[in-house]
């Protein structure tokens, strides 16, 4: 997919342009999904008292929370190539929202466990929102664009650890009872997503030229039919042994993070002996890490790109994905909380910083299939962790354990990071854009020194 007009700097503060509204838009919307799916994370130890829940049946719910998202990123990264990412995404945080707000009439493990595999499908944002700053930002900088607005969704992770304890809490002072306030609470995102996907119908576009339609009947892009249709370009990746490659690092990474998301909270309630405000408070400080952490790991993945190509950006993800897995190790045998904290500060840097140089990879891989490979690599995130749900889920085997054992198969994933390699045609071609687009934004900071 040839997409013209691609911007070569993030000019943070402007929305001037369809490029940076495109890129605070995805962020914000992924940010606001975090709030419905795992708004409920931090309540747990609530749910858990009020519906009789067991550890195992807690584990299927996270199983479920992000089994579901699997699925439906295979698709949507598909259909932002055949409708657009601007339709893509009011679609799914409309309807998305529906279960968010609709968990609070579960009244039993069943009901509950249905309603947190619906709300799994708002985890197709993140494919989204890389596919839409993918086609709007240049070589030279679409790393950090991608790492950044992924981040910055996923800091909704930390915040909705904390956030959420605190609406619950506010509902409490108004005199609601236990049992209904964590069920009205989780109505606060479901509206939340719901006029989000509103705004981003009317505040953004496609690519930086207009929406996919106008394109393609201008033609300036090709109909998504023949070689560009949705069942060709699916199987150009499905193909791609690096794609899967990428699927399971990105696993390694994100999936980890979506788990540490949904045991972060009851594991130090339980381990430490904490009140559910401050577990939350702390287990929120791992998201937060969102704020910067990610979008270094794609300034770096640039960085690199800069002095060694496309295989630069193979070795810092390599390098990224090994020092999580030896973090997480580490983190899993502390006993102390504060040491405890500052090692878990130290893991989450690192996989953040991996997420950000799997995404610094995945535009460069297939142009003409660039939702199918970022759909299936996107997967690749939630199949992690439906795996690692399964180690949080046994009764013999404790939280602490899991986490060691999680951290040992991260080290191992590392290595298929490697896998990942380029024709030198390929190597070539990148390397001149690469340049062009370096040239291209320093000609603009000589003509426009002020916009700089």
């Amino acid at each position: 997919m040839d997409i013209r007009n691609k911007a070569n700097r993030i000019r943070l503060f402007s929305l001037k342009t369809p490029q940076m509204r495109a890129f605070h838009m995805s962020w914000f919307a992924f940010h606001v999904c975090f709030f419905g799916w795992f708004g409920i994370a931090p309540l747990m130890a609530v749910v858990r008292d009020d519906l009789g829940l067991t550890k195992t049946q807690i584990g299927n719910t996270i199983i479920a929370s992000v089994a579901i998202t699997v699925i439906v990123r295979l698709a949507i990264g598909v259909l932002c190539d055949r409708i657009g990412p601007r339709k893509a995404y009011t679609w799914l945080l409309c309807l998305g929202s529906l279960p968010v707000m609709s968990i609070g009439f579960a009244d039993s493990f069943e009901s509950f466990f249905l309603a947190r595999l619906a709300i799994g499908a708002i985890g197709a944002s993140f494919v989204i929102t890389q596919y839409h700053t993918s086609v709007m930002f240049g070589p030279n900088v679409v790393g950090t664009a991608n790492a950044t607005t992924a981040g910055w969704g996923n800091l909704g992770g930390g915040t909705t650890q904390i956030l959420m304890p605190l609406v619950m809490a506010g509902l409490l002072m108004l005199g609601v009872e236990q049992t209904l306030g964590w069920r009205l609470a989780m109505v606060v995102p479901g509206i939340v997503l719901f006029l989000t996907g509103i705004a981003y119908y009317f505040f953004t576009q496609d690519a930086p030229d207009g929406n996919f339609s106008d394109l393609r009947e201008r033609g300036e892009l090709p109909k998504a039919e023949k070689e560009y249709s949705m069942r060709a370009t699916f199987g150009a990746a499905a193909r791609d042994i690096r794609v899967w490659a990428l699927f399971l690092v990105y696993g390694a990474c994100f999936g980890v993070e979506l788990t540490i998301n949904n045991v972060a909270a009851i594991y130090f309630f339980d381990h430490f002996d904490l009140d559910l405000a401050t577990a939350g408070l702390i287990a929120g400080l791992f998201g937060l890490m969102n704020l910067f952490a990610r979008t270094l790991g794609g300034v770096f993945s640039d960085l690199f790109a800069r002095q060694s190509g496309l295989k630069g950006r193979v070795r810092w993800l390599f390098i990224a994905l090994l020092c999580e897995g030896v973090a997480l190790v580490g983190f899993a045998q502390m006993e102390t909380l504060a040491v405890a904290i500052g090692i878990m500060l130290v893991f989450s840097l690192f996989v953040q910083m991996a997420e950000g140089a799997t995404f610094g990879i995945v535009p460069f891989i297939n142009r003409k299939a660039l939702g199918a490979v970022a759909g299936i690599v996107g997967a690749g995130g939630n199949a992690g962790a439906v795996a690692a749900g399964f180690l949080f889920r046994s009764e013999e085997l404790s939280y602490q354990e899991g986490l060691m054992y999680l951290g040992m198969g991260v080290i191992v994933i590392s290595l298929f990071a490697l896998l990942v390699r380029f024709s030198a045609a390929t190597e070539a071609e990148e390397d001149r854009a690469y340049q062009a687009a370096v040239s291209e934004r320093e000609q603009d900071s000589t003509q426009q020194p002020a916009s700089a």
